[in-house]
């Protein structure tokens, strides 16, 4: 069972995040770039999943600029058998992204894709149900655990009173949320491997997809300072503040 493995080179999250001075967006210029943490836990549940014997390949997939290649070849570098770029500089949105997930599915023809539950540039939590529904397959959202059983798929969820246990059909989509697992070191000599790794690249268009944006970002803008809090003596005091200043009580 092949499984694939998209994955988004977005801005570190150590980084602290800057917006552009015009508003268009946030400034990614001279700004270290870095695999989508989700995605990382999603390549390593996909590696998991082949060192146990229930998947022959994992394979990284990105959609973006030339860029993506630097995010792939960390994947390759953590154990990922291949990598494709769907190469484009158009602004991509979650059901662009799906579409060309599709198409490389479609190509591929895995059993399985796991994806990151959310990218931490524009926290949308879309592509993943999108893709399992332009697909018709089956989709475990939030995964915390995950195995293999035949042709079925038991995957533990996370939900707001706990965990829920959903058995699913392959093929399917998966997304990964952060207790999953933890993902693996990349060393210095699987880098170097990794470099003669096979890397495919495809453009849009040859995959007959239509990536034209279908939402206009209007403004960016950072969220107001906080104010300095305040040291108070009393109750009484603590009290009177948050009637007459905050009004969170009567």
């Amino acid at each position: 069972m092949k499984v694939l493995v998209p994955v988004k080179r977005v801005v570190d999250y150590n980084v602290k995040v800057r917006v552009k001075s015009d508003g268009t967006g946030v400034e990614t210029a001279n700004v270290k770039m870095s695999m989508n943490p989700f995605d990382e836990i999603s390549v390593e549940e996909a590696l998991k999943l082949r060192e146990a014997g229930a998947a022959t390949e994992v394979i990284a997939v990105s959609c973006g600029p030339t860029a993506c290649q630097e995010t792939l070849r960390t994947a390759l570098a953590m154990g990922a058998d291949r990598a494709i770029l769907v190469e484009t500089d158009a602004e991509l949105q979650p059901l662009a992204v799906a579409k060309l997930l599709k198409a490389v599915v479609d190509k591929e023809a895995p059993g399985l894709c796991i994806v990151g539950k959310q990218a931490i540039d524009d926290d949308c939590n879309q592509t993943g149900q999108m893709l399992s529904a332009l697909l018709g397959w089956s989709q475990g959202t939030s995964a915390y655990k995950v195995t293999v059983e035949g042709d079925k798929l038991n995957v533990v969820r996370e939900v707001d009173g706990g965990l829920e246990t959903v058995v699913l059909k392959m093929p399917a989509v998966i997304t990964s949320d952060l207790r999953l697992n933890q993902p693996r070191y990349v060393t210095l000599p699987n880098i170097m491997k990794a470099k003669k790794k096979p890397l495919e690249i495809l453009k849009p268009d040859a995959l007959g997809v239509d990536v034209a944006p279908r939402l206009v970002t209007l403004k960016v803008e950072e969220p107001p300072k906080r104010k300095g809090g305040v040291k108070v003596p009393d109750v009484q005091t603590l009290v009177l503040k948050l009637k007459t200043e905050a009004k969170v009580i009567e």
